[in-house]
C-alpha cells in the first residue's frame, strides 16, 4: 500500500457529492491514502447597494456552512478512518477540483442525473473535469430509483 495517495472530492451538499464524498473515504482508507474535500463557490450576481440580500460573503459562508455539514454527517456515517481535510474555494466548479486535484492520485465527484435538456443547457461539471483533470477521475453515479414491478400497487396521494 502507498502511504502518500491523495483523492480530491468534489462535494456541494447533493446525494451525488455524498455518495462521492462517502467512495473517496472508502478507497483512500483502503489505499492508505488521505482525502481533500473542495467545495467551489462563486459570486455570480451583481451587487446594486442594500437592498441586495446575498452578497459574496453569504455565498462564500453557505460554501463553508455546506463542507461542515457533509464533514459531520460523514464522521457519523463512517465514523474514524483516513485523514479527511476540506476547503472551500471560490470559481468555477471543474476549474476549481481540477486545480485541486493537480497533483492528486484521483479526482472524484458525484453524478447529478440531470435529465437531457437540462444537462444540455447547463453542461455537466463531471465531463469538464474528465477533459481537464490531471488525474484519473472517478464519477459515482446516484442510483435511479428501482422500476415498480406489475406486482406492486402504486403509492396513492
Amino acid at each position: 500500500m502507498e502511504s502518500n495517495r491523495l483523492i480530491v472530492v468534489g462535494v456541494d451538499g447533493s446525494e451525488g457529492g455524498r455518495r462521492a464524498l462517502d467512495w473517496a473515504v472508502d478507497e483512500a482508507a483502503a489505499r492508505g491514502g488521505s482525502v481533500q474535500a473542495v467545495v467551489a463557490w462563486r459570486w455570480d450576481r451583481i451587487e446594486f447597494g442594500p437592498a441586495n440580500t446575498v452578497a459574496p460573503v453569504d455565498e462564500r459562508q453557505r460554501a463553508t456552512e455546506v463542507l461542515d455539514d457533509e464533514l459531520r454527517g460523514l464522521a457519523v456515517r463512517k465514523g474514524p478512518g483516513c485523514t479527511v481535510a476540506g476547503e472551500v474555494v471560490e470559481g468555477p466548479p471543474a476549474d476549481v477540483l481540477t486545480a485541486a486535484a493537480r497533483t492528486a492520485d484521483l479526482l472524484v465527484l458525484g453524478s447529478h442525473g440531470h435529465n437531457r435538456l437540462r444537462h444540455t443547457v447547463l453542461g455537466s461539471v463531471s465531463e469538464e473535469c474528465v477533459r481537464k483533470a490531471y488525474c484519473p477521475v472517478v464519477v459515482v453515479p446516484v442510483p435511479a430509483a428501482a422500476p415498480r414491478t406489475t406486482n406492486e400497487p402504486a403509492l396513492r396521494g
